[in-house]
């Protein structure tokens, strides 16, 4: 654990690092130096030296017990990819039924490491430690995260074999466990793409959008093939229930596969075994699909993917075919933001220029009387919604000049503007989404298209009442910011739709799970990218501040935002490399790439479409 657990007196002589530096290999801290001197603990590798390598030390020649648990410690945190070297501190066997594939606990510091019991039992060749923490998070045997709490105590029991008379471990709990730090090092956020299940498999359906299901894999043990492996292995629990995948049941690597590396072309060749041998050329596409939106952001890169079965080409797809066969959020790019200027007019500027200068919107939001304190704009820029000014209305128009506006579409009765309509948000297929914070009938309303009459969202399990909704582009994932108790929290659900085609769904939220444990007051928030948001809020005692999380908990290995004081609202869009922008103390802000905040003009309300 290194740095993880320094301090507590013990001697770590379990790690070689390597650093790979102008072609020369240096190595520090390795317990095969000479035995005589100090020896010194490994400090744990810093997170910015990515070509950083660890490597495990096997255990000393009658190595004490607090060695031999030390020394099993510090193995699971190194880059050796099947454990061998771990397994050598374990007795025959205990290392034939340890799986360390099961789970990985992560603590706040790395596992202490105590002798039960007064001075232990040595001398009778059998003693039991128990290791304790603080615990950050659990990674599943799916490799998905979620975040954790509470105090951590496992015991490990150790043996003096007759013959040998070497001390191993001969009992101890599943799975690895490490220290934060060492867990960030050792792992890498990796986005796997499956296919929303409302959209269907046929060439005459319509064309499928792809949902990121976020996991986590070892940085440094063939990440590649890990995340084939892991899309193959089919989606995480959590997201399983509102996705399919294209591959059919049972499909896996052929048994001699063995890594999977990209040509000098950066076409990728994927043997499978016989379960995809006799899929259509669409599925096929799908599949090949399925993987370049997984394998984009690795390295090496990936232009291309080959899909081979039974020893013969199934289909060939590039990157550009990938996109062209399904729909992904972050290759979208918005045409404007919008927001409500200082006459509660819907305006707009170009997306990624400089322009500070607004336009009003065309259409009766943005020509007409109609006061505004929230709008959102649908995904194809066509059609937008607005709250009004005392938050009592909901209406919704084209983005045609000369367009009436009409009644409004939805009305609220709550006593007062704060428990009135939250701002709307659109999904993927024209759904828009608002909620009526009225005390007496909170509710979570979907109107189909923007029009009809609005459908009451059921929320089983939810606690609270809702104060901000954000629906994912891919349409089946929901944000929403519910109050209870004075702490707003910021929750991911999951949206299900039940009813046959042409029929009016039952639409429900089910599996929320919180994505920042640590904050209790959310003020904004709005999806950042295909598993990201940006949220503003503070821990508990702490001050404002704004950060980027993960849907699953987890914080991304991307910098934190510049710090902007005052911020009220906040929006993203899911191309990343357009500004982040703002509502605050200075009006509407922007955060253009390498740059700091930027002031655009007066207004409130910023929004990408979505």
């Amino acid at each position: 654990m290194g740095a993880d657990r320094g301090g507590r007196g013990r001697r770590t002589p379990a790690r070689v690092v390597a650093y790979a530096t102008g072609g020369v290999l240096l190595l520090a801290g390795c317990a095969s130096m000479p035995d005589s001197g100090d020896l010194r603990g490994v400090e744990s590798t810093p997170r910015q030296e990515t070509q950083v390598r660890v490597f495990a030390v096997p255990p000393g020649e009658d190595a004490q017990p607090s060695e031999i648990v030390q020394g099993f410690l510090e193995a699971l945190t190194s880059d050796d990819p099947h454990y061998k070297t771990a397994r050598q501190y374990l007795t025959g066997e205990a290392a034939k039924t340890w799986r360390p594939e099961l789970s990985t606990t992560v603590l706040t510091d790395g596992p202490g490491a105590e002798p039960e019991g007064a001075g232990g039992r040595e001398n009778t060749g059998e003693i039991t430690y128990m290791l304790t923490g603080t615990k950050v998070a659990t990674v599943d045997a799916q490799q998905s995260y979620v975040p954790a709490s509470g105090a951590y105590g496992r015991s490990v029991r150790l043996t003096k074999g007759e013959k040998s008379g070497q001390w191993r471990i001969a009992a101890l709990p599943q799975g690895v466990v490490m220290g934060e730090s060492d867990f960030q090092r050792n792992y890498m956020s990796v986005n796997k793409y499956y296919f929303a299940s409302n959209t269907s498999m046929a060439a005459a359906g319509p064309q499928p959008t792809a949902v990121a299901d976020p996991v986590y894999v070892r940085r440094r043990v063939d990440p590649m093939t890990q995340m084939v492996r892991s899309v193959l292995s089919g989606p995480t629990r959590w997201l399983g229930p509102v996705v399919r995948s294209s591959f059919p049941t049972g499909t896996a690597l052929t048994k001699d596969a063995g890594a999977l590396t990209p040509d000098d072309r950066n076409k990728l060749t994927v043997p499978l075994n016989d379960k995809a041998a006799r899929v259509g050329t669409n599925r096929c596409q799908e599949m090949a699909a399925q993987l370049l939106f997984t394998l984009h952001s690795l390295s090496p890169a990936v232009d291309s993917v080959e899909l081979r079965a039974g020893g013969a080409e199934l289909c060939s797809l590039t990157q550009q075919g990938a996109d062209a066969a399904a729909l992904r959020s972050s290759v979208r790019s918005p045409d404007f933001l919008y927001f409500v200027d200082a006459k509660d007019r819907l305006v707009r500027i170009p997306a990624g220029n400089s322009d500070t200068k607004p336009d009003p919107a065309p259409g009766a939001l943005g020509e007409g009387d109609t006061a505004l304190r929230s709008v959102a704009v649908s995904r194809d820029e066509h059609t937008a919604a607005g709250v009004s000014l005392d938050g009592k209305s909901l209406y919704v128009g084209s983005l045609v000049s000369g367009g009436s506006l009409g009644e409004p579409v939805l009305r609220s009765h709550g006593p007062t503007e704060k428990d009135r309509l939250t701002t709307p948000s659109w999904d993927a297929h024209d759904g828009l989404w608002v909620a009526d914070r009225d005390p007496a009938n909170p509710r979570l309303l979907l109107l189909e298209e923007g029009k009809g009459d609005p459908l009451e969202v059921r929320t089983p399990h939810l606690d609270g009442r809702i104060q901000a909704v954000r629906v994912a582009a891919d349409g089946v994932r929901i944000a929403l910011v519910v109050e209870k108790g004075g702490k707003k929290t910021l929750l991911i659900g999951l949206i299900e739709r039940e009813g046959k085609p042409g029929e009016q769904s039952a639409v429900r939220v089910v599996e929320l799970r919180s994505a920042t444990p640590e904050l209790e007051e959310i003020t904004a928030m709005s999806w950042a990218g295909d598993s990201r948001l940006v949220v503003v809020g503070r821990e508990r005692g702490g001050v404002e501040q704004m950060r980027y999380v993960q849907v699953d908990g987890s914080t991304p290995d991307v910098p934190a935002p510049a710090a902007l004081t005052g911020v009220k609202e906040v929006t993203a869009a899911e191309d990343d490399q357009l500004p982040l922008v703002a509502y605050s103390v200075d009006g509407i802000v922007r955060l253009p790439s390498g740059a700091q905040w930027q002031k655009v003009t007066e207004g409130t309300a910023p929004v990408y479409p979505g």
